[in-house]
């Protein structure tokens, strides 16, 4: 049963869960998880409700796409399985989450299909690539001539999530035009990163070590935009980041309207 648009005066985004185990080691119990900062910032910047679908699964995507108005593929402390880009495990110690790319990788081909507006961040940034035929390098630190782009540790959440170097931007691309300018100070909490772009894919933001920072989809029908950092980060406090997300709330509420109009049409 569909739910009518007109239920609800906000769009409503779609942000995939996490799968982990949470407890004491031995005591440690399956739960499904989304990040507080995710759901905030789709509220308070992209002035969207943040929605979720827990135990969706692949063959529910196109249902549930038609309840919603934009999907945010959020960051995560797990990586993209690399089998989905012809690798192996590079270092075991490193939390994975297949259940998660499982849904979210269809996720990224039933969004671009269907024009539903997409934003994905740091390992949202990367299941987009991944989805559409791109590779991840999976310890940037350890390629020669590229910067360690962890966060460290041992600092505050404010340190963490400070501006770590600067991304330069395509000029007259969006994140140019959302910056007020062609290069921006970032954050930076990612261990892996863009080893070959995928096709269709279009590169607007290098760190000055070269790796490629976001992009966008390539004639998308709706916004489609992915980011390697974290502007979901006290995003009503960061211009430039507010303006990501609210571009984003901006295409949301237009399918939002678009949909409203349709199920309120009269009966041919």
């Amino acid at each position: 049963m569909s739910i009518p648009s007109q239920a609800f005066p906000q769009a409503l985004v779609w942000l995939p869960a996490d799968h982990r185990l949470v407890g004491k080691p031995g005591h440690q119990s399956p739960f499904l998880v989304l990040g507080d900062k995710y759901a905030r910032a789709v509220k308070e910047c992209a002035g969207a409700q943040p929605v979720l679908f827990p135990l969706a699964d692949v063959a529910q995507i196109p249902a549930l796409l038609a309840l919603v108005d934009g999907v945010l593929l959020t960051g995560s402390p797990s990586n993209v399985h690399p089998s989905h880009f012809g690798e192996e495990v590079a270092d075991p110690r490193l939390p994975l989450d297949p259940q998660r790319d499982a849904l979210t990788l269809a996720l990224v081909h039933a969004c671009h299909a269907s024009g539903v507006p997409l934003l994905g961040i740091c390992r949202g940034f990367q299941e987009i690539n991944v989805a559409l035929g791109g590779s991840l390098e999976q310890s940037v630190h350890e390629r020669e001539g590229h910067f360690d782009h962890r966060d460290p540790e041992g600092v505050s959440l404010d340190e963490a999530y400070g501006p770590a170097h600067e991304v330069r931007f395509v000029p007259g691309s969006a994140f140019a035009d959302w910056a007020g300018a062609d290069a921006a100070q970032v954050n930076s909490l990612h261990g892996q990163g863009i080893a070959r772009l995928a096709g269709g894919l279009r590169a607007l933001a290098h760190s000055p070590d070269g790796l490629i920072e976001a992009f966008e989809i390539e004639g998308a029908a709706a916004f489609a935009y992915a980011v390697q950092w974290h502007p979901e980060w006290n995003c009503h406090d960061n211009p430039f980041y507010r303006a990501i997300l609210a571009a984003f709330g901006q295409a949301c509420q237009r399918r939002h309207a678009g949909r409203t109009r349709q199920q309120g049409a009269p009966a041919a």
